[in-house]
Formats: C-alpha cells, sequence, structure tokens
C-alpha cells in the first residue's frame, strides 16, 4: 500500500492535476489530503470536485484554515482582500462543495492506525499554529502517540523525527530520494505545498509513504517534486475575478519561486 500524500492545493487545478497524475504513475493506491483545498487559486470548484471524488472513494482529507474560512464565509474586520477572494471562492462553489468543506475533520488516522493526517499541528489543529522549526515539531510529536505524522500548512518540504530519549531531529529532504522512517523513533512530515511551493522551486510539491509491514520494517517516505503548466495557471489567475493585487502575487511565486 503506497500513500500520496498531498496539502495545500489552493485551488491550482494544474499543479493538483499534474500532482495525481505523477503519484498514479508511481504506483499510490492511497491518498491522504491534507487541507487547504481553496483559497488563493483560480480553479476552487474543479480542486474540490476531484478532491471530493477522491473522498468517495476512500481517501483521507482533512480541513485547513482556507476550507474552514471559505466554509464560514468572509466577516467583518478582515483585511479586504482576504474578505473578497473568500467571496469570491464561495461564489464558485455549490452548496455541496461548501458543506464537504464545513464537515471535514481537523484530523484523521491512517490504515494503519500508526500514521495521524493533520492540516497545522496535532498539539492545537483548530488554532492553525505552524510548525516552523524543531520545537512546534517536537510539540506536535508529544500530543499524539501515533509514530508517523503527516502535516501540512507549511509550504516547504521538512522531515523532522523524536526519539525514544527525547532526542530531536530535522531532514531537509531531497526531492525523489527516499527515505526510511524506523520504528524506534517518531516521525513528522510536511510534503510541501501542491498548488504554492514557497522554497524557491516551482515546481509542485507532495509526498508518498510506504507504511511499515511489519514491526519489523521500517517505514518508507519519498518526497516528490513535479513540473507542471505554470503558464496555464498564470493565465487562470488572470482570468479571474480575485483582487489584481493577489492575482500578481501569486502568479509571481509562482513564475519566480518567491
Amino acid at each position: 500500500m503506497r500513500w500520496a500524500l498531498i496539502t495545500d492545493i489552493h485551488a491550482n487545478l494544474q499543479a493538483f492535476e499534474a500532482v495525481l497524475a505523477d503519484a498514479r504513475a508511481q504506483g499510490a493506491t492511497r491518498y491522504a489530503l491534507l487541507g487547504d483545498f481553496v483559497g488563493y487559486g483560480a480553479d476552487p470548484a474543479a480542486v474540490l470536485a476531484q478532491v471530493m471524488a477522491l473522498a468517495a472513494d476512500g481517501a483521507i482529507a482533512v480541513q485547513g484554515n482556507h476550507d474552514e474560512a471559505v466554509a464560514l464565509g468572509s466577516r467583518p474586520g478582515m483585511h479586504p482582500d482576504a474578505r473578497a477572494v473568500i467571496d469570491w471562492t464561495r461564489a464558485q462553489l455549490d452548496e455541496d462543495q461548501l458543506r464537504f468543506l464545513a464537515r471535514l475533520p481537523l484530523q484523521a488516522h491512517g490504515e494503519p492506525g500508526n500514521c495521524l493526517f493533520v492540516h497545522a499541528n496535532a498539539f492545537e489543529p483548530d488554532g492553525w499554529a505552524y510548525v516552523q522549526g524543531r520545537a512546534e515539531a517536537v510539540k506536535s510529536l508529544h500530543a499524539s502517540p501515533a509514530r508517523i505524522q503527516v502535516c501540512g500548512h507549511m509550504h516547504e518540504p521538512m522531515l523532522f523525527h523524536l526519539s525514544g530519549t527525547g532526542k530531536a531531529g530535522e531532514f531537509r529532504p531531497v526531492a525523489g530520494v527516499p527515505m526510511p522512517l524506523p520504528g524506534h523513533r517518531q516521525w513528522l512530515a510536511i510534503p510541501g505545498s501542491c498548488g504554492q511551493p514557497r522554497d524557491g522551486n516551482p515546481a509542485a510539491c507532495y509526498a508518498l509513504l510506504d507504511p511499515a509491514r511489519s514491526d519489523l520494517d521500517d517505514a518508507r517516505i519519498s518526497f516528490r517534486r513535479v513540473a507542471y503548466d505554470v503558464e496555464a495557471a498564470c493565465a487562470a489567475l488572470r482570468a479571474s475575478e480575485l483582487p489584481p493585487l493577489i492575482a500578481d502575487r501569486l502568479a509571481r511565486r509562482l513564475t519566480l519561486g518567491e
């Protein structure tokens, strides 16, 4: 059983479809979708249609902060651009899609039961605090007995570990290089953003996880980068009614990796 770990799609249909195609080519049979399906991007309805189809077929899907914001609707006092994005995104979605976003769980356990999937962190899933470094990673690992946690929210790939003696470490993964996850440690993996990577590389991020088949085996993870039609994503942003400042910023980040 091979899991595709996909997060922070942010309504980028071109990136999502490229990642799904790569995951299928790599033999993925299960999917964990870690939230922020909407927000920022030009194709929230099309992305959500695919997310919902995967969930209906058994994929795990959890709620991200952008999903929550769109499900609840904009509020007075929000920054005008943020409010405009939420209002525009809601207008693209039908009632079933809004209901799907509102009912998403904050966290879920995978098969086998030693994996925890959550958007932001395990210590306060609805607080949306970022795992920015080792301190937050250890706090998240202490909050759950799961041997492997997978989080989104941070848009750059990272891998953290915690030993039974409390010694923590971290890796900045190299794309395409499989890494063992020995069972004597806890692990926290951040696949990076599918639709909005922010590490200077515009290629879409995701990861593949092969769970341990027994107590004698190690799980394995491989972080992936997938090239996609960036120009088409930028064109979709320009053609949308999103605030020009946001569309310009997102297009610049996609093309330049800012």
